[in-house]
């Protein structure tokens, strides 16, 4: 039986331990927030969309433990980090968490054993920036003592579908053998492998999935905005065009980017590629317009209300839904924090709606509405308020009685299609 640590029980550490304990694995959850560890151990589960059952069951196998204790890597047979890689106030890439991981674990480090990066980076991350912490605090080289290899996440919070087992999983290895032992560890909990020649091409197949979905959701926000000026449906135009079976593949608009993927990979490619002195115009555009989308929904939203003889300043305005996506209670980046300040910042009483953020958490982002709490879901409630902004659109919330209480919704999502009150933004 292989012994794996994964490093980082978030929401890509968290599934993948669960796959690999599921698979046969001794899966060993270290993260350096003790809650998490607390919970796991208990048997219990805070990300929504996994449940404590699952979790319980593989705990109670015996195939899954969590502990902040980095030392019992040295009786493991691989490693999978799985941290955070935001960016840093300046929009540049942040890889404190990889750099932090790697020098905690090196001192464990042992013959054989199997380093796998997945947290989202630039090219050049793994065989330069990890492998030199990694060599420096273990004495040992890797592609001749260790195997080092990246391996980027693909999940896909909220999608039933999106079943870790099954999604196919890129790797690449430091060296030729560095890749033959990754597949072989990944091999226990994928069912289908795709390697690729370096870990630099791994790397660099994250950055390209994101940024293709960076540039044509930019697309579609553009037109948006243009065929609203022209007084069409955007959705419309989009339903219509998805029935051609070949050359087009739907894309939505919406008030802007979230989670941790779209919103940030793009600018890793962006800075590295600085290095070898090149520009990325057209990635930088779709940032600009992605990144502009929420000025417009205030902008749709102050329109909607001036019909009304009123003013931003002063009014009640229900921000619904703050997860970055529907049915997940994952915020980060989530363009619902920005709609928020640009509505205080105009004067506006704002209020949230969310079922799976019952609390704001503190971020580093958005400090000012740490312990803000979702309001109750009720007539009384909601009839109080000017405007309701749909932000994301969960599919437990109910929007029949939503229009019947609402006077004014503002709809980024084509959730309220035909309602008479709505506005599309």
């Amino acid at each position: 039986m292989k012994k794996i640590a994964i490093v980082g029980l978030g929401y890509v550490g968290l599934p993948l331990g669960l796959q690999f304990s599921r698979s046969g694995a001794q899966v060993v959850g270290i993260d350096i927030d003790g809650s998490k560890v607390d919970a796991l151990n208990s048997g219990r589960s805070y990300i929504k969309h996994i449940s404590d059952a699952s979790i319980a069951e593989q705990v109670d196998s015996g195939h899954l433990l969590a502990t902040t204790d980095f030392s019992t890597i040295s009786e493991l047979d691989a490693v999978i980090i799985c941290v955070p890689t935001p960016l840093n106030k300046n929009r540049e890439p942040d890889i404190s968490y990889i750099v932090d991981t790697g020098r905690r674990i090196a001192p464990y480090l042992h013959a054989g054993i199997v380093v796998a990066l997945e947290s989202s980076t630039y090219p050049g991350t793994t065989d330069e920036d990890l492998r030199g912490v990694l060599e420096a605090g273990s004495g040992l080289l890797a592609g001749k003592d260790f195997y080092l290899a990246f391996s980027p996440e693909r999940e896909d919070p909220g999608n039933p579908q999106s079943v870790v087992a099954s999604i196919p999983k890129v790797i690449g290895g430091y060296t030729p053998q560095c890749l033959a032992h990754a597949m072989a560890i990944y091999r226990i909990a994928v069912h289908t492998l795709v390697p690729v020649s370096s870990c630099r091409a791994a790397e660099a197949t994250k950055l390209t999935e994101n940024i293709f979905r960076s540039v044509n959701i930019a697309l579609v926000n553009e037109l948006k905005q243009v065929y609203q000026a022209m007084d069409i449906d955007i959705w419309e135009v989009i339903n219509a065009a998805k029935t051609k079976p070949f050359g087009f593949m739907a894309f939505y608009p919406g008030p802007g980017l979230g989670g941790h993927c779209i919103p940030i990979d793009p600018f890793y490619l962006t800075w590295k590629a600085r290095e070898y002195g090149h520009s990325t115009k057209f990635i930088e555009l779709a940032g600009e317009i992605n990144t502009h989308m929420p000025e417009y929904v205030i902008q749709r939203l102050s329109e909607a209300l001036n019909k009304l003889r009123k003013p931003v300043n002063g009014s009640k305005i229900l921000v619904l839904g703050l997860a970055y996506k529907a049915n997940v209670d994952d915020d980060r980046e989530s363009p619902s924090y920005v709609l928020m300040e640009l509505l205080k910042q105009r004067g506006a009483e704002v209020a949230y709606y969310d079922p799976y953020v019952p609390v704001i958490k503190p971020t580093r982002e958005h400090p000012q509405w740490a312990g803000l709490c979702s309001i109750n879901w009720d007539q009384a409630t909601i009839s109080a308020f000017d405007c309701v902004l749909i932000s994301t659109a969960h599919s437990c919330v109910n929007y029949h009685q939503l229009a019947e209480w609402a006077p004014l919704i503002v709809d980024t999502r084509n959730i309220m299609d035909g309602i008479t009150q709505v506005v599309k933004a």
